[in-house]
């Protein structure tokens, strides 16, 4: 039995990998924000121009609101300045619930944005699975565009509206379906870059949300380059990775199996073949 001694130096020893660890995930976690930066600003600017256009026409339909206002003043009977107000209203309506539309999408890739930034979070809280999806598929897309010329990809989606919230930890989960997602883009565009693929070769990722007996599966499908057996007995191996010194740390696969396996008892599983694509299920009770 170890000596008092020995005990403390071992829980020090266990306190320093704990930390060490966290540093890492952290790590981690920055690289990936430094990947979606460039998705964010795409997708944060779109819905800002049109707040600001739709700001600017209604600040000019003020004004023709207040001449037709003058107009009915000055000639109570005057029915064509009366239908023009009429017009001027409705279109001022229309372009507040715009304004709101899109302030509200702001605000939600911002929302999203903090979340997948408290990494220490491990509460499960009911979630829009299928929205978080569906806004870090975007992200992802936007920012891969930003950060490799000329890339492309033909983007397909399955969100059932059957699927409801489900009791997740947000922020680990959302960390999960980005490195998949970001995972099977890289994979795409390795083999669009290749220059033995065939020129009709069409890049493509597939997110896919089901639920059924109480298990909620997220699916991510490419068509892109795949694995070999021996890429494949090691791909949950921590600092395990394909990609060129730089581009990749190694740990995403082993922090996704991280996520859904302890954080929410659940599963990882993949099948890929060489050549031809990879599919990576993440199955969790809810």
């Amino acid at each position: 039995m170890p000596s008092t001694q020995e005990q403390t130096q071992i829980a020090a020893l266990e306190q320093q990998v704990a930390d060490l660890q966290q540093r890492i995930l952290k790590q981690e976690q920055l690289a990936q924000m430094g990947l979606l930066t460039a998705g964010v600003a795409h997708e944060v600017r779109n819905p800002m121009n049109f707040v600001l256009n739709f700001s600017k026409m209604t600040e000019q339909l003020l004004g023709d609101m207040q001449a037709d206002i003058d107009d009915i003043l000055d000639d109570p009977s005057d029915d064509a300045a009366r239908e023009d107000l009429e017009d001027v209203t409705a279109d001022i309506v229309s372009n507040m619930q715009k304004i709101r539309e899109h302030a509200e999408r702001v605000l939600s890739i911002v929302n999203n944005i903090l979340t997948f930034s408290r990494s220490k979070e491990t509460t499960r809280t009911p979630t829009d699975v299928c929205a978080l999806c569906k806004e870090y598929f975007n992200l992802a897309y936007h920012a891969m565009r930003a950060n490799t010329p000329g890339f492309n990809v033909t983007m397909r989606e399955d969100y059932p509206p059957t699927i409801g919230m489900a009791d997740v930890v947000p922020q680990a989960l959302s960390n999960a379906v980005l490195n998949l997602i970001n995972n099977a883009f890289y994979a795409v565009w390795r083999k669009q870059t290749n220059p033995t693929t065939p020129a009709d070769y069409k890049p493509t990722v597939t997110v896919a949300v089901a639920r059924a007996n109480d298990t909620l599966t997220i699916t991510v499908t490419d068509n892109g380059e795949g694995m070999s057996p021996e890429v494949q007995q090691k791909i949950f191996d921590v600092f395990f990775t394909t990609k060129p010194i730089g581009q990749g740390t190694g740990l995403g696969l082993s922090i996704i199996r991280d996520i859904v396996e302890t954080l929410h008892q659940g599963k990882v599983s993949f099948m890929s073949k060489e050549g031809e694509g990879t599919e990576f299920k993440m199955e969790m009770p809810v």
